[in-house]
Parts: C-alpha cells; structure tokens; sequence
C-alpha cells in the first residue's frame, strides 16, 4: 500500500513537472548561480528568455547594446533612488531607452527584485513567467531586448538583485 501512495504522488509530481509553464532548459549556464558576475547572469536570463520563446515558436529576441544599457541604467536608478518602480526617480519607464538612442515603436519593460535563491536568474525568470504582463511582455510581439542587473541595498535590504528587462519592436 505504502509503495502504491509513493509511487502516485512521484507519478503526479512528474506530470506537473512536465505541464509546468515555468519550465526551464537546462543548457543556459549559470542560470542558478546568483554570486556569479552581472554579464554572466545577464546571458543566462537572455538564454532562459530566448529558450522559451523557441519553445513556443517565437523568434528568439536580439540583444542590441543600446537597450543592455538602458536596462542597467534603470537597474542602477532603481538602487540609487531605492524606489522599485516603472517609473522610478520620477523618470518614465522610457526615460532610458530613449536616452540611450534606441527607435522603436512599441516598448515594454519587465523588473523584478531578489535576494538569496531569489535572486538568480532561473528564480527571476520563473517569477516573470508565472505572471501573466510579464510573460506577455516575454512572449510578446517585440524583436529587442535588453536585460540589467545591478546588485545593491533595496528597501533596507541589502545584497538585492535588480533585474530590468526593456524590450523593443524598430520602426
């Protein structure tokens, strides 16, 4: 009887494991590894990004300089005003992306925040996923994408992961 209730509930497990929409590939390297260096993140979420959008039949997303650098600057504006916002220091969520010279039509934008085993970027990444704007925004009609991570004190927590995602379609 004990073996029959083991081996349905792993037989249930599985399934949800398999139906999960949060699943994540396992070739992004360093997706797990929140101590590595911000760039190495940043590819790992780009990857993480990116395979899901193959998996759905989507294009995978470019990554132009320009909108990298808007996302780290919000990233840093975020810390530096210690305010997680869209719109934080009182800048529109555009601000960046236009000042960093990028034409796009549409614009969209994803963050997030985390510190321990929440702050690496499989974590970030299933936490957008499993929110309905931001797996849009992942999912979405867009062609660009820029990802920033800067790491800081937040909200009196220090060691935060600030994460932006700014996303792109040109004209």
């Amino acid at each position: 009887m004990m073996r029959t209730s083991t081996i349905a509930i792993l037989a249930a497990l599985a399934a949800l494991a398999v139906a999960a929409p949060t699943a994540v590939a396992a070739p992004c390297a360093g997706q797990g590894d929140a101590a590595a260096p911000a760039a190495a993140q940043e590819r790992a979420m780009l990857c993480l990004v990116n395979d899901a959008r193959r998996n759905r039949g989507l294009d995978p997303f470019a990554a132009p300089t320009s909108l990298a650098r808007a996302a780290a600057r919000k990233s840093a504006d975020i810390l530096r005003c210690d305010e997680f916002s869209h719109e934080a220091c009182g800048r529109e969520f555009t601000y960046w992306i236009e000042r960093v010279g990028y034409r796009g039509c549409r614009e969209g934008e994803n963050i997030a925040y985390g510190g321990g085993r929440f702050a690496t970027p499989r974590s970030i990444f299933q936490m957008w996923m499993r929110s309905s704007g931001h797996r849009r925004n992942i999912l979405g009609a867009y062609e660009d994408i820029g990802i920033g991570l800067r790491v800081g004190e937040l909200e009196g927590y220090g060691g935060a992961h600030v994460w932006t995602q700014e996303f792109g379609a040109p004209c």
